[in-house]
């Protein structure tokens, strides 16, 4: 899987392409006692892996991760720096609510919070859903990306 870049100075001009997301859906920042509990339902629900990129998140200053919380349970997360500074990702929402706006509105929510940090460009890592995200942000491939920072990954 390659790599993306997303001009986040050209945001705006995407934004209404953002689906309304469910009014009983809360995204928000996590606070510091819930790492346990959601570094544990990103491993459980998604990948291993992805829980110590969330827990890494969780860890930087300001915290550079978001959450999609109904009836007081995740739904979805997306994180930013949390393998690499300026890296977008990684992101999830639970299969049962796909499809519904919870993870663009994630992603917007994480590539603003990026822009308002003063990032100009995000990099989207090992991208899958391509398609979604030149379409959704105006992504663009970057060539010979992969395997990229995960090439010498120890798994």
């Amino acid at each position: 899987m390659h790599d993306m870049l997303v001009k986040l100075y050209d945001l705006d001009k995407y934004m209404g392409l953002q689906n309304g997301t469910m009014p009983e859906i809360t995204i928000r920042k996590p606070i510091g006692p819930e790492k346990h509990v959601l570094v544990e339902w990103v491993g459980k629900k998604f990948f291993k892996a992805w829980a110590s990129e969330f827990d890494m998140a969780m860890n930087n200053r300001p915290v550079t991760c978001f959450i999609a919380v109904k009836d007081k349970e995740p739904v979805g997360f997306a994180c930013y720096d949390a393998t690499a500074r300026g890296f977008f990702g990684p992101t999830g929402v639970i299969s049962s609510l796909r499809n519904r706006g919870i993870g663009t509105a994630l992603l917007f929510t994480a590539l603003k919070d990026m822009r308002n940090n003063g990032y100009g460009y995000a990099i989207i890592g090992g991208v899958g859903p391509a398609e979604y995200y030149k379409k959704t942000v105006g992504a663009v491939d970057i060539e010979n990306s992969a395997p990229g920072i995960w090439e010498s990954w120890v798994q």
